[in-house]
């Protein structure tokens, strides 16, 4: 279940997925917790940056952290280790289908499911881990709800090759309208979907900062190199899409976003 990361995999990229966890662990994480003891699933770790927020949201949970990519797991025990020493993870460098025989009472898929050719196969297999009952809770963005102010062709044209490339890739960049089907659709039952919207202007820098800047336009600038390959546009014509959608982070701009997050029982 190998995945393309089309954003890559380099300290800039690292830095923005922590910038993203921190500026929205109320967002993502709100309402989602697990009793002590319980066995959790986080499938596709990444760097770690929601590990963090697993192990400190839900202390004392028995949590197996997966990712396939070795560099990105080291960087993850180190996260881990600085941002709450006390916690135990088992880490595993495996793909999912490794975990045959395995059960868990949850499972926690974030950004993953946009980077697989087959999200309903992987959604289909991560219920087989589960116990009787148990949970899964999936959370998506949706780069097709990016609004912002001021709008430029230029500026959506460089989005666009975000979501050209993640789909040459394998991948939808579009899959968080998708969660309640793709979960039906799985097996899962009393699925639940919720938006979780960010919405960032002067009156929120944090915001403007923290997720326009250092989420949503550093993850378009991370496919700068991949589509000047593949022709999509020309440097001067990413540096002009580049420098209009930075407008929206500056006096007068705002941005907005939707993340879907979903909950599905075994």
């Amino acid at each position: 279940m190998g995945t393309d990361y089309v954003h890559g995999y380099t300290p800039a990229e690292t830095r923005r997925l922590a910038d993203q966890a921190g500026t929205l662990a109320d967002l993502l994480h709100g309402g989602t917790t697990y009793a002590p003891g319980s066995r959790v699933l986080e499938a596709g770790c990444g760097v770690g940056a929601q590990t963090v927020q697993l192990v400190t949201r839900s202390p004392g949970i028995d949590l197996v952290s997966v990712d396939v990519s070795e560099e990105s797991l080291a960087e993850a025990k180190s996260r881990v280790a600085a941002a709450a020493p006390y916690a135990t993870v088992d880490w595993r460098h495996a793909d999912l289908l490794d975990l045959r025989g395995e059960k868990f009472d949850h499972v926690f898929v974030c950004f993953v499911l946009e980077h697989l050719a087959d999200p309903t196969d992987a959604l289909a297999r991560l219920r087989e881990y589960l116990n009787p009952g148990g949970t899964i809770t999936v959370i998506e963005g949706d780069h097709g709800s990016a609004i912002y102010h001021p709008r430029s062709p230029s500026a959506q044209a460089v989005v666009d090759c975000l979501v050209d490339l993640q789909a040459e890739a394998g991948g939808d960049s579009l899959i968080g309208r998708r969660l309640h089907p793709l979960l039906q659709q799985a097996g899962y039952g009393d699925v639940r979907v919720e938006p979780r919207t960010v919405y960032a202007d002067p009156a929120r820098p944090e915001l403007v900062d923290g997720f326009t800047r250092k989420t949503f336009i550093a993850m378009v600038e991370s496919v700068r190199e991949r589509a000047l390959a593949a022709g999509l546009r020309t440097e001067a014509e990413w540096a002009a899409g580049i420098r209009d959608l930075e407008r929206a982070a500056e006096a007068g701009g705002t941005f907005h976003y939707t993340f879907f997050k979903g909950v599905g029982r075994r």
